[in-house]
């Protein structure tokens, strides 16, 4: 995985960040690893957590955070694409002089989540039936966090499923909310912010906020895993 990562264009990935605030690479994970993620779900050991969502009127749905140790392919992704984004989210709190610098490796903002007692982890699968969709929401889970993120798309849409599409809304202050919609094909990691992005303005970056969610599924069955890379207070 270390190598894979190590053969992909970041400076192709930054500029994506930088103008969009998202970005996708495809073909990222391999047939095989899809089908040992999707085998994963069931397997009830492994989990700290399972959210039903329409319980907490998230959506319809369900997913499960994975308790530490975490699988060695979530674990590889986590630990090896945090300081590819790092220098990105540096120079976003740069831009919009926000006094915050994130570390370097993963392991430095564990401990800095840690000792702000969030100390479980957040990466997580999320299993979509027919009807199913999510919210839009932020994945913040404390007072430290990371503001990119990921998500790794396990079913081939419109083969395996129909809608389900991933969706980001971005609020520009003092105006109109803008929707995105991505389909993303089986395989692909999508990066995108947390919560909100720099964008450049006449009078330099001004911040907007964004959340992301996903529409109601027609047909099928979707499975994606989600790698965030501060951890939960709960």
């Amino acid at each position: 995985m270390q190598r894979k990562i190590e053969t992909i264009d970041w400076q192709i990935i930054t500029d994506e960040m930088h103008k969009k605030g998202y970005a996708i690479i495809p073909e990222f994970l391999s047939e095989n690893q899809c089908s040992e993620m999707i085998d994963l779900y069931d397997n009830p050991k492994g989990y700290r957590k399972t959210v039903v969502m329409e319980r907490y009127r998230f959506g319809l749905g369900e997913y499960k955070y994975f308790a530490y140790p975490l699988p060695e392919l979530v674990q590889a992704i986590r630990e090896n694409i945090y300081p590819k984004l790092a220098p990105i989210a540096n120079l976003w709190m740069k831009v919009l002089k926000i006094d915050k610098i994130f570390p370097k490796t993963l392991r430095e903002l564990r401990a800095l989540c840690h000792s702000n007692d969030q100390v479980k982890p957040t990466p997580l699968i999320l299993k979509y039936g027919i009807g199913g969709f999510n919210t839009l929401h932020q994945d913040m889970y404390g007072d430290v966090y990371f503001p990119l993120q990921t998500v790794l798309f396990l079913n081939e849409p419109d083969e395996d499923y129909t809608g389900g599409e991933f969706v980001i809304t971005q609020q520009t202050p003092r105006a109109q909310s803008k929707a995105i919609v991505l389909k993303p094909k089986k395989g692909d990691m999508l990066i995108f912010t947390t919560n909100f992005r720099p964008v450049k303005g006449t009078k330099g970056y001004y911040r907007v906020n964004m959340k992301h969610g996903v529409s109601e599924l027609h047909s099928g069955k979707r499975y994606t895993l989600g790698v965030i890379f501060h951890d939960a207070v709960s």
